[in-house]
């Protein structure tokens, strides 16, 4: 999402990203898999206001590539060296491991 965060030091950045979510036939998103402070950014329900809703069909992280899909998130690929449990337990929200087909 790109809005205000409330923050003391952030900047409004509401702009053409409702835009882009609403009218591109295919919507990725690139972000570090968890916060700095080790916090899932993939979760359940989101906690700030959405730019989009059922809009994203690719999330790239650090640690894998996951498709959004009418059954769930599937994880397509992920780091060497890291198991779908250990990727799992760093997700709020529940992964599909696609990787076994």
């Amino acid at each position: 999402a790109n809005w205000h965060t409330g923050a003391a030091d952030a900047i409004p950045a509401v702009g053409g990203a409702m835009d882009l979510a609403v009218g591109a036939k295919k919507v990725f998103i690139t972000t570090d898999h968890n916060t700095k402070q080790g916090e899932p950014k993939i979760v359940e329900a989101l906690s700030y206001p959405a730019t989009g809703l059922k809009c994203v069909d690719r999330i790239y992280t650090d640690l894998c590539v996951i498709d959004v899909t009418a059954d769930g998130l599937k994880v397509i690929e992920k780091v060497d060296g890291l198991s779908f449990e250990e990727l799992q337990a760093l997700t709020g929200a529940k992964l599909i491991d696609a990787t076994l087909a």
